[in-house]
């Protein structure tokens, strides 16, 4: 899961991203700074992209899809709570840079995207930085995956109408799940717990997704 592109042109524009756009924000999991201070995300845009794949917001990334701004990225992964025992599924795998970001911090990650091209792209990449604690599903991620259920913590890339259910059932006892829940222009980031006396649900903070598609999502989009 070690990355061995460390010495590249890119590499201060990590670290100064770690710590002016993460830390300065209040980004406090030291896990979380280490492995975006890590993972090049440069590599997982387009190469029109590159100079700007640090800056603190979202780039495309073809198919209508988009990859969140590093800010946001870290605001869910540092809500996930994770220590590096975990099985993680995610939702929307787009270019696979939240996937190395979970590679590193969980034991194993399964992610799930519904575009093919994408997903392929995906794998390729993370194959090439030697990533082997991750499996990608092409497929309806708004109905998880159950057949690798129950899941100690569930991130969801993409906004949905609601929480989705099964996305619930398949989250492990005292697990943790986050997701944006709302239409374009009224999104809020949640973080799901499940506890011993049912669930709790806090907002973490305004955003902006696509939108969730398949049966538990938006059909055709907004």
């Amino acid at each position: 899961m070690t990355i061995g592109i460390q010495s590249d042109r890119f590499a201060a524009l990590r670290r100064d991203m770690a710590d002016t756009q993460l830390r300065a924000r209040g980004i406090r999991d030291e896990r979380v700074l280490a492995a975006m201070g890590r993972v090049p995300r440069h590599l997982f845009v387009a190469d029109e992209y590159r100079e700007s794949a640090y800056e603190d917001h979202p780039l495309p990334i073809g198919e209508g899809q988009t990859i969140s701004q590093p800010y946001i990225v870290a605001l869910m992964l540092e809500a996930l709570g994770l220590d590096g025992s975990e099985t993680v599924l995610e939702i929307g795998t787009g270019s696979g840079y939240q996937t190395a970001l979970l590679a590193e911090l969980a034991r194993q990650v399964y992610s799930v995207e519904r575009i093919e091209s994408l997903a392929r792209s995906a794998e390729a990449i993370l194959k090439r930085l030697g990533y082997r604690n991750v499996s990608l599903i092409v497929g309806d991620g708004s109905q998880g995956l159950v057949q690798q259920a129950p899941f100690d913590a569930i991130v969801v890339s993409a906004a949905a109408p609601q929480i989705p259910q099964p996305l619930l059932e398949q989250l492990r006892e005292a697990g943790r799940m986050v997701v944006p829940v709302g239409p374009s222009d009224a999104q809020k980031l949640k973080l799901v717990q499940r506890r011993e006396d049912g669930l709790a649900v806090t907002n973490l903070e305004g955003c902006r997704f696509v939108p969730l598609i398949g049966e538990q999502g938006y059909a055709d989009g907004w």
